[in-house]
């Protein structure tokens, strides 16, 4: 079975308050796109005795067993017995690009496991197991557009606002450590929801959906910001840092007819959404 993991971005992002779990509480829409990875699995014979991982594309600069993929499995097979896989993943998505990347891989593989051997496991659960592998893991179970609370497993389903625009997404070769992101960061409630904000036009959103991390970000890498500042120059109606970073995106009415050399050598997918 082949299944495609999907990247997503984050339409501003707050930070809300310190929890005594030692997580922080948030508010942001996750919103995905159609850039992903590639995931497959494949029963092995009776006769193996364990999990075999074997990943292309993207280096993550970790070894197969330390992979979020062989986590959501040993999750899995903890609760639930099934065939031992030998399974492949190709990389595309960056790591430490805030583009939720290897949520995304687990999440899909829980759900896909969960389907393909019937094993029943309750959406509550898989939830609940997704939430352990990671705050952003139990959106990447559904995929749809949605306003995330709480760590960002409280999850809204939200009209597609997106629809029909075109997205510009760079990725300037970065890694920002996100617990180091958080640390840098001054939680604090805004004045007005998040989820009220968007519904504002998107010619708007620059002057009232931010993005909390930017600061810390563009602070210690100038170019982060100045990325951001490229594509409005290239007419985005709406450009922000996804996640904890690096990557950002632009959101424009359509396509534009030319992108600069320099943002090419950094663009990593684009489209309609």
């Amino acid at each position: 079975m082949v299944v495609f993991p999907k990247a997503k971005i984050n339409l501003g992002l707050r930070i809300t308050g310190k929890r005594t779990d030692g997580y922080h509480n948030i508010e942001t829409i996750f919103y995905p796109v159609g850039f992903s990875d590639a995931l497959e699995f494949v029963s092995l014979p009776e006769s193996n005795d364990r999990d075999i991982l074997t990943v292309t594309g993207i280096s993550l600069g970790i070894g197969t067993e330390q992979n979020i993929v062989m986590k959501a499995l040993s999750d899995l097979r903890a609760a639930f017995s099934f065939p031992r896989l030998r399974l492949h993943l190709h990389k595309a998505i960056p790591h430490g690009a805030g583009l939720g990347g290897g949520s995304s891989d687990a999440a899909c593989l829980l759900k896909a496991l969960n389907r393909f051997f019937a094993i029943t496991v309750s959406d509550a659960d898989l939830k609940s197991m997704a939430l352990e592998i990671g705050s952003d893991c139990p959106f990447f179970l559904y995929g749809y557009p949605a306003f995330g609370s709480g760590r960002g497993e409280l999850l809204e389903a939200i009209d597609p606002l997106l629809s029909g625009y075109y997205l510009i997404l760079i990725n300037p070769g970065v890694v920002i450590n996100t617990r180091e992101a958080y640390m840098n960061c001054k939680p604090a409630m805004p004045d007005s929801s998040l989820l009220l904000l968007a519904r504002e036009n998107i010619k708007e959103w620059k002057h009232f959906i931010f993005n909390d991390f930017e600061e810390y970000a563009f602070k210690k890498h100038p170019s982060i910001g100045a990325i951001k500042s490229e594509l409005y120059s290239l007419g985005a109606l709406y450009s922000s840092m996804s996640g904890s970073g690096s990557s950002v995106y632009g959101i424009f009415p359509a396509r534009p007819p030319v992108i600069p050399a320099r943002l090419n050598d950094m663009l990593i997918w684009q489209g309609v959404l």
